[in-house]
């Protein structure tokens, strides 16, 4: 009987890629965009004055200031522990150590269970949609046209914006696991042949070990006269 892990694996994935490969893209592309984001924390480290946000009185009637030093570098923090993690997710993949692509496999179930409990909250309080759209600058574009909208189309059209990114993540994360089972799988798998005779059973080494033992080298042969 197949078990559904067994059910669900497979060694390819979007594009006809191997989960080796996707795995790998997935990483890099992760580290680029944690790359962006520390950059942009660095320079308003560098320069708070410049990249000081704060919301206008025409805005929201007071004068707020949105991200301070404590939070910037908290940000940075996490941006660069997420580079260290999807980089391991990446070395792991390309050197085939399936303990590397652990850390980054466990942040995305805990990026999908996040997304979850947003999914949900929109679920059982609908009315923080609206609330959400209140908060918006008064700059935002068609914040008017959407906020005229009905209440239940804009759930609704968030609710499939967000299961669509639900779907997408989940996909993500059986490439990746898909990817762990392969590079784990190759690690213990061994290839036991058995000769069998009518007297003895000869247990051969696995065919790596097997090409890693030298030869043993007969001894020279000498004529007797």
């Amino acid at each position: 009987m197949i078990s559904p892990w067994d059910r669900w694996y497979s060694t390819s994935c979007c594009l006809c890629c191997h989960v080796r490969t996707g795995t790998i893209i997935l990483g890099i592309w992760y580290m680029l965009i944690n790359a962006v984001v520390l950059l942009i924390l660095l320079s308003a480290l560098n320069d708070p004055v410049q990249y000081r946000y704060h919301l206008t009185s025409s805005e929201l009637g007071t004068d707020i200031d949105v991200m301070d030093d404590a939070n910037i570098c908290i940000a940075t923090a996490i941006s660069l522990l997420m580079i260290l993690i999807c980089g391991m997710a990446t070395y792991g993949a390309f050197k085939q150590h399936a303990a590397w692509i652990i850390p980054f496999f466990c942040y995305q179930i805990f990026d999908f269970a996040l997304n979850t409990l947003v999914a949900i909250s929109v679920v059982v309080y609908p009315n923080t949609v609206q609330d959400y759209l209140h908060q918006l600058p008064g700059t935002f574009p068609y914040k008017e046209d959407i906020m005229s909208t009905n209440n239940m189309c804009l759930v609704l059209a968030v609710l499939l914006f967000i299961g669509g990114i639900l779907c997408f993540k989940a996909y993500m994360i059986g490439c990746v696991w898909n990817c762990y089972r392969y590079v784990s799988g190759r690690g213990t798998t061994e290839v036991l042949v058995y000769v069998t005779t009518n007297d003895n059973t000869v247990l051969l080494p696995p065919y790596e070990e097997a090409l890693a033992i030298p030869p043993k080298e007969t001894p020279p042969q000498y004529n007797q006269a």
